[in-house]
This record gives C-alpha cells, sequence and structure tokens, in this order.
C-alpha cells in the first residue's frame, strides 16, 4: 500500500517542488545600491569619418654658412706622380744583374724579372 501511495503522489509533489522553486524565484528581492556620477551631459560617439593626415610643411633650406672653392687640382686633375729613377742599386743574380726599383739595404734578397720568371739574388 505504501508503494501505491508514493506512486500516485509522485506527480503532484514533483509539480508542487517545482512551483515552489519558481515562486522564490519570482519574488522580488531587496534592490542593489547603485551611484550614478554624471555631469549632466550625454557622451555621444559620432560615427566614423575620415581624418586627413596632419600637413607638415616641407623643410626650409638654409645654404651653407661659407663656400670653400675645391682645391686648386679639381680642374687639371690630381697631380702627377714622380717620375721613375732607379734607385742607383742594382740586383746581382747568377746570371743577370738588374737596377732595383726600391731602395733597400745592401746585402738584402732582390730579384730581377726575366723572360723565364723571377731571379733571385743579393741587392749591392
Amino acid at each position: 500500500m505504501t508503494s501505491w501511495l508514493m506512486h500516485s503522489l509522485r506527480r503532484p509533489l514533483a509539480l508542487a517542488a517545482t512551483g515552489a522553486l519558481l515562486g522564490l524565484a519570482l519574488l522580488p528581492s531587496p534592490a542593489a545600491a547603485n551611484v550614478f556620477v554624471g555631469f549632466g551631459f550625454p557622451f555621444f560617439v559620432g560615427p566614423p569619418a575620415y581624418y586627413p593626415p596632419p600637413y607638415y610643411p616641407p623643410p626650409a633650406y638654409y645654404p651653407p654658412p661659407a663656400y670653400y672653392p675645391p682645391p686648386g687640382y679639381a680642374y687639371g686633375g690630381p697631380p702627377a706622380p714622380p717620375a721613375y729613377r732607379p734607385s742607383g742599386q742594382s740586383c746581382v743574380t747568377s746570371g743577370a744583374v738588374c737596377p732595383m726599383e726600391h731602395p733597400t739595404a745592401s746585402g738584402s734578397a732582390c730579384w730581377c724579372s726575366t723572360a723565364q720568371g723571377r731571379i733571385w739574388g743579393r741587392a749591392t
């Protein structure tokens, strides 16, 4: 008999519990305190618009403080290199003697350029 009673009351008890929960949810609750701080005019945001970039005037041209003419050789080309003159020394090899282009200490190694290549010798 107990099972028959519980079976017949199951649906009405479930409906009553659901109604009670909905009733509690819909009851008014105390309001939370809200604070409004304003200046008396609304904040308005306008529609999007195209704004051109700012104008920057071109920089002013200032001439240099003084004019310096170019060096004297600018019109005639660079100065000519000094003329070649042998140093007065010679390079003595086993089969040839040739003048030296650059002065060097006597007895140091030197070479003579020939058709067969360089031949090494000693400076005089």
